[in-house]
Formats: C-alpha cells, sequence, structure tokens
C-alpha cells in the first residue's frame, strides 16, 4: 500500500501558534505588575466596556486556523472525531484564556472575556471545518492531488508556498517585496547594547559597524525598482517549480502565484491606506513586471526541479539585496505605523515575522532540495 505523504498539519500548528502568541502580546514592551492585583484577581477577566466591530471579527478569525490545523493534526493521526474536536477546543482555549491573562502585564494590551469567548468560538469553528473537510473526503482529494502534483520530500516548500500569501499583508518597500529586515535587525542590535554597562565596549563596536553600513535614502531607480517586483513573483513561483513535477500544469501554479500575489497586495493597501488607495500599486512599470515575471516562469514549465532550484536560489537571493537597497520612504513609514500603533496590530505578527523570514526560509529549502542526491 502506498504510503500516505506526511502531513504538514503539526509543523503549521506550531508556527500558527508561535505567530499567535507574538501579536496577542506585541510589542513586549514596559512589562509590569498592576497596582494592588492579587494572581487570583488576573485570572478574572473583565468584560469590556465598548464593543470595537473589527476587534470582534479579528478575535474570532484569527483562532479559527488554529482549532483547524489542531483538529486536522489530531485527525491525520488516527484520533476519534469526538477526541479531536474536543482536543483541539480546549487546548485553542487555554492558549487564548492564557494570552489574556498575560495582556495584565502589558499596558499596550486590554484583556477581556469577550476576546476569550471570541476566540474560543473561532477555533471551535475551525475545529468544525477540519471535521467537515474529512467528511465530505475533501482531505482525501487533496492526498491525492498532492501526489500527482508534488514530489516527494517537499513538505517544506509547500507550507512556504501556502505561507507566501501572507506574507504580502505586512506593509512592504516594494510589492512583493519581502525580507527587509536590516533595519529591524539594525535597531534591535542598537536596542539590545544601548545603556549596559558591562556592554559598553561590544556598544561601540556594534555602533561603528551599524554607521558603517549604509542605508538607502533614495528610491530604487525605475528599473531596479521593476526587477525587485519581477523576482517578487518568479522566486515563489520557482520553489514551486522544485517541489512539482515538470509539465504544462505547473501554469496554473504559476497562474496562482500571479492571482494571489497581485490580491494580497491590493488587500494590504486597502487596509493601511482605505479602499480608494487599494490600485495605488499598480503602476505601469510594476504591471510589466507581473507580466516578465509570468512570461520567465511559463517558459520553465518543464524545467527539472534541480535547475529550478538553481535559478530559485539567485532570484532570491536578487530578491534580497534589492529589497534592502530600497528605502522606507515616508508613505511606507506611515503605512508602517498605521500597523504598529492602529487597529491592525493583532495582525502585526501574524504577517510581519512570515514577511521578514519567508526568502530566508526559502533559502534554506531550496539549499537542501538542490543538495539532496
Amino acid at each position: 500500500m502506498a504510503r500516505r505523504p506526511r502531513s504538514l498539519a503539526a509543523p503549521l500548528t506550531w508556527a500558527w501558534s508561535a505567530l499567535v502568541i507574538y501579536a496577542s502580546l506585541f510589542p513586549f514592551e514596559e512589562w509590569r505588575w498592576p497596582a494592588g492585583a492579587s494572581a487570583g484577581r488576573l485570572l478574572l477577566l473583565p468584560w469590556p466596556r465598548y464593543f470595537i466591530p473589527f476587534d470582534i471579527v479579528s478575535n474570532l478569525l484569527g483562532y479559527a486556523p488554529l482549532g483547524f490545523l489542531l483538529a486536522l493534526t489530531r485527525l491525520r493521526h488516527g484520533a476519534a472525531l469526538v477526541a479531536a474536536l474536543a482536543g483541539a477546543l480546549v487546548l485553542a482555549t487555554g492558549l487564548s484564556f492564557g494570552m489574556e491573562v498575560v495582556q495584565n502585564l502589558l499596558p499596550y494590551r486590554v484583556p477581556s472575556s469577550l476576546d476569550w469567548l471570541l476566540n474560543s468560538a473561532g477555533a471551535g469553528l475551525g475545529a468544525l471545518l477540519a471535521w467537515a473537510c474529512q467528511a465530505s473526503g475533501a482531505l482525501a482529494r487533496w492526498d491525492a492531488m498532492r501526489e500527482r502534483w508534488l514530489e516527494r520530500g517537499n513538505g517544506g516548500a509547500l507550507a512556504l508556498l501556502l505561507l507566501w500569501p501572507a506574507a504580502l499583508l505586512f506593509p512592504l518597500p516594494v510589492p512583493l517585496g519581502v525580507g527587509q529586515v536590516w533595519p529591524e535587525l539594525r535597531r534591535w542590535l542598537s536596542t539590545w547594547v544601548d545603556d549596559v554597562a558591562w556592554a559598553e565596549p561590544l556598544a561601540a563596536r556594534v555602533g561603528d559597524w551599524l554607521a558603517a553600513v549604509p542605508v538607502a535614502e533614495t528610491p530604487l531607480p525605475p528599473l531596479a525598482d521593476g526587477l525587485a517586483v519581477m523576482l517578487g513573483l518568479l522566486a515563489p513561483c520557482l520553489l514551486a517549480f522544485t517541489a512539482s513535477r515538470p509539465g504544462p500544469r505547473r501554469i496554473w501554479l504559476v497562474l496562482g502565484a500571479a492571482v494571489f500575489g497581485a490580491a494580497m497586495t491590493t488587500l494590504s493597501s486597502a487596509l493601511s491606506f482605505g479602499p480608494e488607495h487599494a490600485l495605488t500599486w499598480q503602476t505601469p512599470g510594476h504591471g510589466a513586471a507581473l507580466v516578465v515575471a509570468v512570461a520567465l516562469a511559463a517558459s520553465l514549465l518543464w524545467a527539472n526541479p534541480r535547475l529550478a532550484g538553481g535559478l530559485a536560489l539567485v532570484s532570491l537571493t536578487g530578491l534580497v539585496v534589492l529589497v534592502h537597497l530600497a528605502p522606507a520612504d515616508p508613505y511606507f513609514a506611515q503605512n508602517l505605523q498605521a500597523w504598529e500603533q492602529g487597529r491592525f496590530i493583532r495582525f502585526n505578527g501574524l504577517a510581519q515575522w512570515v514577511g521578514w523570514a519567508w526568502p530566508y526560509a526559502a533559502l534554506a529549502v531550496v539549499l537542501g532540495r538542490v543538495a539532496r542526491p
């Protein structure tokens, strides 16, 4: 009997749980114990004084993927239906309650029993969706499709392809330009060694090193800007080619990447600047870059996975270099501030970390694929 491909549910569950924890406790600053509060008092979550529709929807939907993945993991490992659903609900509810309690220690976060109930309800809906997928045969069809389309042992590439649309939600310096981690890394390095007496020699050395690394101040030339956009779409296409079998069906992967890339970039602009500015990123140069990326990917439909992996390494490296040459212009800075301090704080960690880490994780996966005998 053919062995079923290894499920991605478990690693995706761990990844989503980590992102939920980050988003729940962001910005991790000014921890303090509430004045006059006992440990037991922190467990009594208050009912909110006012209701924000956006918060209600985000709390409900934020835990739905977690409930889905938890239940799916248990079902994939042979658990009974009731045990899988109950286990998913208990774990997700417990995580949500723990996050709400810990938020008492953060002045920027407001714990709420309503948030806990909404998170639990969202996890329950996600768990029911996992049951519905199994009962309808969707999971079996997914396994069959994965077996037809993908080479074995490419779970990491598939997970990254599923996470790529989320990476595009966080404001980017260039459309599809994920991976610009240096400005934040620079800030972290400065903060870690600042005002630490025993680290003064290290702080001076780190300061000199940071000063020697230039920070981009001028916009990318049009050609470089278009090249960054082109590589931003070509890189996930080539990553998909390293995991898929050569042939004409790859064109659906290319078209899917183009549609999802454009849709998520548009959604990010709409969330940050308003629906009336959702399409401001679609300049003639960016449109031409997307067309060129689709054409190049289409020319490689029959490339073997090893060749596609080599080209993916080149594309990912070029993308990372170009996005670090792009400055954070005033509009981008305003966009970023809206996410970090505005109503999108709950999604900050969910998209920011994925956007930072995605190209580097893809490089590691592709290197592993290319080095495999």
